[in-house]
């Protein structure tokens, strides 16, 4: 009787092409998000220093004089929009996040020579249509909504 000796190596690729076809997608997904978290974590930590800048800017800027009383005028919670939005006073150039504008920040007098500065922001994922294209089903909303409150005393 004649023994049939199998080669070693040809099972191990067989095994190793098995063991790549089950482990990638799972790599994939797992590195895409990653990526979608991160860039959700830096979109918030920008949104939250733009309004502590801002909040900054109008605690400030809101004493009146010498009198001692606090007031937030229109103008000055319009600069304040616009350095948060812009990074500048005047409301020039590009937002520091893309979709950002100044009717998502909140200027507010609380009282007490308290202002409140409130940023939202919505970004939208990336991964929607990449699951899509694995589930084949209908889109899956990645929609996350950011949001940076600070509140200051006036200086």
């Amino acid at each position: 009787m004649r023994r049939i000796r199998r080669n070693s190596k040809t099972w191990q690729r067989g095994a190793v092409l098995v063991e790549m076809a089950l482990v990638t997608p799972i790599l994939l997904a797992m590195m895409l998000l990653t990526a979608e978290l991160a860039r959700a974590f830096i979109d918030h930590n920008t949104l939250t220093k733009a309004v502590r800048n801002g909040a900054r800017y109008v605690a400030a800027n809101a004493y009146q004089g010498t009198t001692g009383v606090v007031t937030v005028g229109a103008a000055l919670s319009a600069e304040t929009r616009n350095l948060v939005v812009y990074g500048n006073t005047a409301g020039l150039g590009t937002p520091v996040l893309a979709g950002l504008s100044a009717a998502d920040i909140t200027v507010t007098d609380i009282g007490a020579d308290n202002i409140r500065v409130t940023g939202a922001h919505t970004i939208t994922g990336i991964l929607g249509p990449v699951l899509r294209s694995f589930s084949g089903g209908p889109n899956i909303s990645m929609v996350h909504n950011l949001q940076a409150t600070v509140t200051m005393r006036a200086l």
